[in-house]
């Protein structure tokens, strides 16, 4: 076994610990920000008969140090340029007297002699009703986008953050107790499934260590010094380990061929992970978890750990909509998808994550909205899962400690270490290895030879130069159409058509004392039990679905990032209701479509139907919360949308409905807005019949380069309406067996058949 850290402290809790900051901010900038954090999230006085952790919480306040100098910190680290610029320029003009005055009116007179105040000397009472200002005025929309930027840091730091034993002493007080027992870790194996095939970088010394680590595990490696270069040759060399890069790892090493997977996170079991949401999101997720679109109105989640999205997705196991296959086999012209290839791909990937069907206990959330449908006389579908039906783990979008689910990771990801594939975590591609094709046959004028790669070990300064006869980007529809143009491919569609199954969410209030004879009686937490184990399809009158409603994970740092800030009052209480409010996303396969062409830069904009579907799904959602029994209920809305059911009239809660309206997330010039989430990335590099209609063909082979394959959910000619996990990995399943058999020399039967999959490495 080599020598490596285990450990990984940020993940398995431990306190940021007193330590230096390095942002660089002012000390008026900080003491602007630190007003500001007071102002989110106010101490209050509370009745004194409440327990103590309750009047702890309330007295509490988000301006407590070391809370924004961890904000300036993390909007450094993950903040796009032009949103620091923002904030920064905000927060020193609201330092100044002068400043303040242009940005706040009247507000910051002093009540006697008028004298003008900077932001921090105001009075909370006030800075709180500059604050609504901003946000209802179309005018303030700078400030506005910058006041957001900090509300979404400092609040999602406040309760993220943990101390050395894995504690945020505001849980108690809103109800949650995050699975971090070591009870159900005992039975679990000790041995890491991967270990003989994986090579940690970021645990090496030098570059020495990483070319006998090499060696040992069967590569041929050599260290070119002149170039600082370390040389590795094998068959096929695979960008991205998640459901497209493991797939195609397992199938090609199954075929004989030496597999070399590049990934750029980390290797964790279940016996690594923590269920703390901060540590996780930061260590399993591409941007810590916090990336969001250049008009700041989407939070992107996308994982970026060994086993990618599959090992911290939320389960949910959707075979693809026949309708959407017919789209594009018919519209798209990629017979594939019509083919029984495709069929038996998809049932070969159904066996190897052990998909089962049924639910033997439903969490809270899912009780909910299986009552609520099941009053409206709505149908509801189980949803099927990679794990085993009684996994009531509500955690899985954190690593699933419980080691059943079933992700790349703990499974086709050992099926291609049992066959000798290497896998070198904390490795980053930076560009494919290009040649020109002298004298090429049709459109293809490169050849691509391999992958550069840096390593993230500071202590490894060579580059890796991998040489293979074909080269897989499977990093994902927001990472791979950036390394394609790094390395010079110009194909039009590469990093456009990117489509997010964008979410919004209606959340309902259930109270745990409830008056007598009140039904049901719902068990549980928002956090506990499978995440999504039921789905109800909003259709049209034609029976078209427009919408899908599930549940999802929201640990309290996403709950209160994402929910809208009407006062510091009513953020605490909508904080102490935490651990009793069902929350339900709605889900649209969208018509929108966003760019992606640098990493971390992603652009989006809405279309209008898919506008139009989200205000019915919203409305569903709505109904379904009131139907099930919520004491209020309420949208994301930016003004708080909300309404208290309890004695309502049906006429009035008539009139609320038809209130609810699904805002296009845009803030400039509106009064009110949403921001949305998006844990699904698709279509950024899509398949096409020619190089006119896509990036790619049905080979999976870019139009430019041979020899060059994308395996990945970029591929997928538009948005699939439910979670991807199974389409990608039955798209990955056909891509990688056809490139297996061209690799091996051979031709596919339905080429014998039609010709369609020729070899193009001829």
């Amino acid at each position: 076994m080599e020598n490596r850290d285990r450990c990984h402290p940020l993940l398995k809790g431990g306190s940021r610990g007193d330590r230096k900051f390095s942002h660089g901010f002012s000390s008026a900038e900080i003491r602007t920000l630190t007003s500001v954090c007071e102002t989110l999230f106010p101490p209050l006085s509370i009745d004194d008969a409440s327990p103590e952790s309750v009047r702890s919480f309330y007295r509490a306040s988000a301006s407590e140090n070391p809370i924004p100098d961890e904000v300036a910190e993390l909007l450094l680290k993950r903040g796009l340029v032009e949103a620091v610029i923002l904030v920064r320029v905000v927060l020193l003009l609201l330092s100044t007297r002068l400043g303040t005055l242009l940005l706040c009116g009247s507000l910051c007179l002093g009540h006697e002699d008028f004298t003008i105040n900077s932001f921090p000397d105001i009075g909370l009472e006030r800075r709180e009703k500059i604050v609504q200002k901003w946000l209802k005025h179309w005018l303030f929309t700078p400030i506005r986008l910058a006041f957001i930027y900090l509300k979404v840091l400092c609040l999602y730091i406040y309760f993220s953050r943990v101390d050395e034993n894995g504690y945020n002493p505001m849980w108690e007080a809103i109800g949650y107790r995050p699975d971090t027992g070591e009870a159900e870790l005992s039975g679990l194996p000790t041995e890491r499934p991967l270990e003989r095939g994986i090579t940690e970088t970021t645990s090496l010394l030098n570059e020495l260590s990483l070319l006998q680590s090499l060696r040992r595990k069967g590569l041929k490696v050599s260290l070119d010094l002149k170039r600082n270069v370390l040389r590795v040759q094998c068959d096929a060399v695979i960008v991205g380990s998640g459901c497209g890069g493991g797939v195609a790892a397992a199938v090609l090493a199954s075929a004989g061929h030496q597999v070399v997977v590049l990934e750029k996170g980390n290797y964790f079991t279940a016996r690594d992970y923590s269920s703390l949401e901060g540590p996780s999101l930061d260590q399993l997720y591409d941007s810590g978890g916090v990336l969001a679109t250049t008009n700041g109105n989407l939070v992107i989640l996308a994982g970026s750990t060994v086993g990618g999205g599959s090992a911290v997705n939320w389960s949910a196991a959707i075979r693809t909509p026949e309708s959407v296959l017919r789209e594009w086999a018919e519209e798209c012209k990629l017979p594939m998808f019509g083919s029984s290839e495709y069929d038996l791909a998809a049932d070969a990937v159904w066996r190897r994550l052990g998909i089962t069907e049924d639910c033997i206990q439903e969490g809270f959330q899912n009780q909910v909205l299986r009552e609520g449908c099941r009053k409206l006389g709505l149908d509801i579908d189980k949803v099927p899962r990679n794990s085993s039906e009684g996994h009531y783990c509500g955690s899985c979008g954190y690593g699933c400690r419980r080691g059943d689910k079933k992700g790349t990771d703990t499974t086709w990801l050992v099926d291609a270490v049992n066959h000798g594939t290497i896998i070198l975590t904390g490795c980053k591609a930076e560009r494919f290895i290009m040649e020109k094709v002298i004298n090429p046959k049709g459109t293809r004028t490169k050849r691509c030879l391999g992958v550069m790669a840096k390593v993230l070990n500071s202590n490894i300064a060579c580059r890796l130069e991998i040489e293979a006869k074909v080269s897989i980007s499977a990093g994902g529809a927001l990472l791979t159409p950036p390394l394609l143009i790094s390395s010079g491919l110009r194909n039009r569609h590469i990093g456009r058509n990117l489509h997010l199954h964008p979410v919004t969410m209606a959340w309902g209030y259930f109270p745990e004392s409830k008056p007598t004879g009140a039904s049901p009686d719902f068990k549980g937490k928002s956090y506990e039990g499978g995440i999504i184990t039921s789905v109800h399809k909003v259709r049209s009158d034609s029976g078209k679905v427009r919408a899908i409603i599930e549940t999802p994970l929201l640990g309290p740092a996403s709950f209160v990032a994402l929910s809208p800030w009407r006062s510091g009052a009513d953020m605490k209480g909508r904080m102490a209701k935490y651990s009793r409010t069902a929350n339900l996303i709605i889900i649209v396969r969208d018509r929108g479509s966003g760019e992606v062409r640098t990493e971390g830069r992603v652009s989006y904009s809405f279309n209008p139907s898919d506008r139009a579907n989200f205000r019915e799904g919203l409305r569903q959602a709505v109904e379904i919360l009131i139907a099930a029994g919520a004491a209020e209920v309420g949208t994301h809305r930016s003004d708080g949308q909300s309404f208290r059911c309890q004695g309502a009239s049906q006429e009035d809660i008539n009139a609320f409905v038809d209130l609810v309206t699904a805002e296009d997330g845009a803030m400039s010039m509106r009064e009110k807005w949403m921001i949305y989430s998006s844990a699904h990335q698709m279509g950024s590099c899509r398949m096409g019949v020619t190089e006119r209609d896509g990036a790619v063909d049905e080979c999976g082979e870019s139009w430019e380069a041979e020899g060059l394959f994308v395996c990945d959910g970029s591929v997928l000619p538009s948005a699939v309406g439910v979670n991807p996990m199974i389409t990608i990995q039955s798209t990955a399943y056909c891509i990688s067996k056809r490139m297996a058999e061209s690799l091996s020399g051979k031709k596919t039967s339905s080429s014998k058949a039609d010709g369609s999959n020729k070899n193009h490495n001829e």
